[in-house]
């Protein structure tokens, strides 16, 4: 049955539209037999494209965000092509080891001016085609001021303006199923899950200095995807771990956690934070 429109016109049309596309394919929704870990709170200092420790959907959450081989300290030195492969192999392995209805978060930046570079696009074509089920995007607005640090091109000048970024994409994934059916305890609050459900999300960056990584994010961005979209106990993921953002707020959210870093250097952060922040 073709769904229409309830409004015409004005300013409600699209609230409820349906465009012809969305009916052509349904979504069909699986249930598959979930696992548990044996594997907990642990960091591993080896590449997630290999993340053989953890057996199947024994995952209930992932929240991550890739480095952008851009020159990062952080980074990898890989072409286009050797970068796209790894993350493939990375988010297949986080796809096999998540459970059936668990969630997965990346956090994105947009890059470039010459031209601009949509790598939310990008993330989401390569996770659709994993099998990833997208539900949403968050823009998590990093500055309301207009004092981002880019240039402004042309200044008072429609020569050359430039659009300074005051935000960053985190996109949300599910597998098999937009319901986590696993059971267990909540730990959100009925405020906190009123704002977290907005699309758009004001939360101060981190420094970098004061972490000791060139591309931290803050505790809180992870907290408020682990309340919103796991269970107490429930084991979240960080296959691009770094200095351990993901482990210190699952554990202080009492979750377990389990991450993959190269660098032995931010696996020590990592460590040293776990003890600091959380004890």
């Amino acid at each position: 049955m073709k769904k229409n429109s309830f409004f015409k016109s004005g300013s409600g049309s699209r609230k409820a539209f349906v465009s012809s596309f969305q009916n052509k394919q349904e979504l069909k929704e699986k249930h598959q037999e979930n696992n548990v870990s044996l594997i907990k709170n642990k960091i591993f200092n080896k590449s997630s494209e290999d993340m053989n420790e953890l057996v199947d959907n024994c995952v209930s959450l992932t929240v991550t965000s890739p480095p952008y081989n851009i020159g990062k300290d952080s980074d990898l030195e890989l072409n286009d092509e050797e970068y796209w492969k790894m993350i493939n192999k990375v988010f297949s392995e986080t796809y096999r080891v998540t459970k059936s209805g668990g969630r997965l978060v990346v956090n994105v930046a947009n890059l470039g001016r010459k031209p601009y570079i949509p790598f939310s696009k990008y993330f989401t074509e390569a996770l659709n085609e994993i099998g990833f089920i997208m539900r949403g995007e968050i823009i998590w607005q990093k500055s309301k001021g207009a004092n981002a640090n880019f240039a402004w091109g042309s200044w008072l000048s429609a020569s050359n303006p430039v659009i300074r970024d005051i935000h960053e994409y985190c996109l949300v994934f599910s597998k098999d199923s937009m319901k986590n059916s696993s059971g267990g305890k909540s730990t959100i609050e009925k405020d906190e899950f009123m704002e977290s459900t907005l699309s758009i999300w004001n939360i101060t960056p981190e420094k970098a200095k004061k972490i000791g990584h060139p591309a931290p994010f803050p505790v809180e961005l992870p907290k408020k995807f682990i309340n919103l979209y796991s269970f107490k106990d429930d084991l979240i993921l960080d296959p691009f771990i770094g200095s351990g953002t993901t482990a210190v707020a699952s554990k202080l959210l009492k979750r377990k956690y389990v991450g993959y870093e190269i660098n032995k250097n931010y696996i020590e952060i990592a460590n040293n934070r776990l003890k600091m922040e959380t004890s």
